[in-house]
């Protein structure tokens, strides 16, 4: 038996209808037709399905939307205002913290997470922060560097 559950993704709100098992992710994906958060291992391991979730980062493979109800939910998509990138965005273009893009959007949510929470962390901070994302193409250190940069660090 389908539910339907209420969000406020990206700004907007929005209702959709979900069976009981329905992963965050296959809502957000196949019903509101937002794709920048993928799916990697299915099992809350690599960080590609990362969304944020009333601003905290979940795997939203593993998080049942049924349990979103209600929540405020952040994607890719609404980081940017308008046509302008959001800070993020831009210095992981700019430092090279992207290759073939698959695990970009989870590791940008997260370290807008961090940033949220603390503004000018620590190199240590963002590591330990970024430690549930993985990148296979290996840009790491590329990746600090973007969130150094707009840490101001």
């Amino acid at each position: 038996m389908k539910k339907q559950i209420r969000l406020r993704v990206n700004g907007m709100d929005r209702t959709v209808e979900v069976a009981p098992r329905t992963s965050l992710l296959e809502a957000v994906r196949d019903q509101l037709g937002l794709t920048g958060a993928k799916l990697g291992c299915d099992m809350q391991v690599c960080g590609a399905c990362t969304l944020l979730l009333d601003g905290k980062p979940v795997s939203a493979c593993s998080f049942l939307a049924v349990d979103a109800d209600g929540s405020e939910l952040t994607t890719i998509e609404g980081l940017a205002a308008g046509d302008r990138l959001h800070p993020l965005q831009e210095a992981f273009m700019d430092c090279g913290a992207l290759q073939c893009g698959y695990c970009t959007s989870g590791f940008i949510l997260t370290a807008k997470a961090l940033l949220d929470e603390q503004p000018r962390p620590s190199e240590e901070q963002i590591k330990d922060y970024l430690g549930g994302n993985f990148c296979r193409c290996g840009c790491y250190q590329e990746i600090i560097q973007a969130v150094k940069k707009v840490a101001g660090i």
